[in-house]
């Protein structure tokens, strides 16, 4: 099998980027897992806040978001729909949370907000009205079916065995990558490393330095209530990231908004983790949590200075970092995507969001 360039990574980064390359490149997305996103892509929160995070990765949630809303108007249903973010805490912890995209509210509009807060529970908080909820399976679908529109391949079960490089007539970085996935000998210009929690051991097979992803823990759980939450309410987050709830349906999804290291693997959830969420959300609401419907662990993974890892390797050639993206995943892939496809297309890229998330940065 040959194509131009092969994306190992079947989440969220390795789609959108293979949309962006649609009808451009000829690309085969290969996953090791059996089926597409089956790790921290199908276990994410599913709300996107242009509020959240360092500035470069903001400024990509905003492009992400204007990138979506521009594909959705050939869609039978919206991708997205309003969902504010209503961060509550300390006078100081707020403040430093807060951005451009977030505003203060008095204690009298939280409580028109989130009504279920205990008065008294918290002196401050901030709320970002252009947060919005994402239906990230219909976007993970949109993704796929543009690949395969385009003649792409996607090839799930196929966990990368092996690789080599096979120089060009010039000796150098004209030749050609030999991979080997499950079965699968696929020989290829330019290969992309979207392996998320994996990143680091992929980059390893092509002889490619580690740098330093580190995955961390992040648990969830969808819980029933005595007190459901309107339709409409906001996320709700402590701003020392002890917890998080939004409604989910007639129940609520929560988490304690833990970052736990942990090697790459199938996470699952700490029984004493939810068991203390649940006593903690009690004591500050009036949802009244009474039973965990269902719950999971992904994995948020992270470079040493919170930002993602995107461009070619310095050293490696034909090696492309896709990574990193720790919980931004969704809210900057297409802007993410888009500066990705650009390089890849050896398109002269020199924005400030290229320099930041360089691999050859300092800061790794």
């Amino acid at each position: 099998m040959e194509c131009d360039i092969l994306i190992i990574g079947g989440g969220i980064a390795g789609l959108s980027l293979g949309s962006a390359l649609a009808g451009r490149a000829a690309v085969v997305v290969v996953e090791a897992e059996a089926s597409l996103g089956f790790h921290t892509s199908s276990r994410s929160a599913r709300q996107l806040i242009p509020s959240y995070g360092p500035a470069v990765v903001q400024d990509l949630t905003v492009r992400t978001l204007a990138m979506i809303r521009a594909l959705e108007v050939d869609l039978p249903e919206p991708i997205l729909t309003p969902r504010s973010f209503l961060l509550v805490g300390s006078e100081e912890s707020v403040r430093d949370r807060a951005s451009g995209h977030m505003h203060p509210v008095t204690a009298g509009e939280v409580q028109g907000l989130a009504p279920e807060l205990k008065p008294g529970a918290f002196a401050a908080a901030g709320l970002d009205t252009t947060s919005v909820a994402c239906n990230t399976d219909a976007l993970m679908k949109y993704h796929r079916r543009r690949v395969l529109d385009h003649g792409g391949q996607i090839l799930t079960g196929h966990p990368v065995r092996s690789a080599a490089f096979e120089a060009g007539d010039d000796g150098g970085s004209s030749g050609l990558w030999i991979t080997a996935a499950g079965e699968r000998s696929i020989r290829s210009r330019l290969v992309v490393d979207a392996a998320g929690a994996w990143a680091d051991q992929l980059a390893a097979v092509y002889g490619a330095r580690p740098r330093g992803l580190q995955p961390y823990r992040r648990t969830a759980a969808v819980v029933d209530v005595q007190h459901p939450l309107e339709e409409g309410a906001p996320m709700v987050a402590d701003a020392d990231e002890s917890f998080y709830y939004r409604p989910e349906g007639n129940q609520v999804l929560i988490s304690p908004s833990e970052s736990v290291p942990s090697d790459p693997m199938d996470a699952q959830p700490h029984a004493g983790d939810i068991d203390a969420l649940v006593r903690l959300i009690n004591s500050v609401t009036t949802l009244g949590i009474t039973a965990v419907s269902r719950s999971w662990t992904g994995l948020r993974t992270e470079a040493g200075d919170g930002l993602p890892v995107v461009g070619y390797d310095d050293v490696v050639p034909g090696f492309f970092w896709l990574a990193g993206q720790g919980g931004y995943g969704f809210q900057t892939s297409s802007g993410i995507a888009e500066l990705a496809a650009s390089q890849l297309m050896g398109e002269n890229v020199n924005t400030a969001a290229a320099k930041a998330l360089n691999p050859a940065r300092k800061t790794l």
